[in-house]
């Protein structure tokens, strides 16, 4: 069984600039991870020119792609009719980008058939990873 989802997503990064350069970008989901996704930006289109990932709630991007929502590294919000912003906060700057609210649902959903949203809690195992730390602080 398949416990990855990579999509790959065509962002718009927002600059001061009046030209929007469209950058690719990889979500990722995994179900032994099950809460989080990840967005990837590939070296060229980070200012430190490496790759560039983001970690973060499941729950936000599905919240953010309808109404505002998270408050602290990572804000996602929609934008029009078929756009949703997500900003990265670092202690280097921001970054906001611009992608397709259907490729988000398109993506979303995917990890939805994986794993449903509300059972994430039964694909951890508690005890493995409390082993897994104390092995960890010895």
């Amino acid at each position: 069984m398949t416990t990855v989802i990579e999509q790959a997503v065509e962002a718009r990064l927002v600059a001061a600039a009046p030209r929007m350069p469209t950058i690719p970008a990889t979500l990722h989901y995994d179900s032994r991870d099950p809460f989080a996704v990840r967005m990837a930006f590939p070296a060229p289109a980070t200012l430190e020119g490496v790759e560039v990932s983001w970690a973060f709630a499941r729950e936000l991007l599905t919240l953010g792609v309808d109404s505002a929502a998270g408050d602290g590294d990572v804000r996602v919000r929609p934008y029009g009719y078929d756009r949703t912003v997500l900003e990265f906060h670092a202690p280097e700057g921001t970054a906001v980008v611009h992608v397709r609210t259907a490729e988000l649902r398109c993506f979303l959903e995917s990890t939805a058939v994986l794993v449903p949203l509300g059972h994430e809690h039964l694909l951890l195992d508690m005890d493995e990873d409390l082993a897994e730390l104390m092995r960890d602080a010895c």
